[in-house]
Parts: C-alpha cells; sequence; structure tokens
C-alpha cells in the first residue's frame, strides 16, 4: 500500500486502537477510531494551511485561522444551559450525570454578581 501524505505514524495507530478497544462493542470501536482518525487528519490539514498563509507583516493570518477553527471549549454559561437543557428534557441516565449537573450550575450561580 502507498503511503499517503498525511498517512498517520504506526505508534498513533496503536494509540488509537488501544483507546478504540476500549469501547463496548464493533460499531463503537470502529467510529472511536474513525473519529480519531479524521481528528487527526484535520489537525494535519489545519496545521497545514496555516502554514500556507503565515505572514512576517505582523499580522499572523495562521493564527487567526487556528483561533477560529479549532474546537473551542463552552464557557460556563454555555455549559450551564445545555445542563438545563437536559434537566427540562429529562436526559439524564444516571445519578452521576445528573450531579455532575447541578454542579456545574452551582459554579455559574457562583459566578454571578449579588
Amino acid at each position: 500500500m502507498t503511503q499517503h501524505p498525511i498517512t498517520p505514524p504506526p505508534e498513533l495507530v496503536q494509540q488509537w486502537s488501544d483507546i478504540a478497544l476500549a469501547a463496548s462493542g464493533m460499531f463503537e470501536v470502529k467510529m472511536q477510531f474513525a473519529t480519531l482518525a479524521a481528528r487527526w487528519g484535520a489537525d494535519q490539514e489545519l496545521e497545514a494551511c496555516c502554514e500556507l498563509v503565515r505572514d512576517n507583516d505582523g499580522y499572523d493570518a495562521g493564527m487567526a485561522l487556528l483561533a477560529e477553527r479549532r474546537i473551542h471549549s463552552l464557557s460556563l454559561k454555555q455549559q450551564a444551559l445545555q445542563a438545563i437543557g437536559r434537566f427540562s428534557s429529562n436526559a439524564h441516565t444516571t445519578a452521576n450525570e445528573m450531579t455532575a449537573d447541578f454542579e456545574l450550575l452551582r459554579r455559574a450561580v457562583e459566578q454571578l454578581d449579588d
């Protein structure tokens, strides 16, 4: 088989296999592996694009591109709104999930001014 320019190294494939095999069923294994591989490939492409647009004129378009395209962590407010949505739709499947959402909401409320 010929090597594609963004073929992951064997060590990384082994790491993904180990992660995927921790999943419960064959579909979950395949989905986990595919997700990791797709994410890695997208990261490689994004890095290549950033290299093409890097400039020395003081504006780094590569960094701007990274800032826009990388997955951002949700703010505490966004997380709290999602938790409220889970409570309103009875989406919790375990007591631990519910406890985690209560803790998240408590932290969000503590951030509010009195």
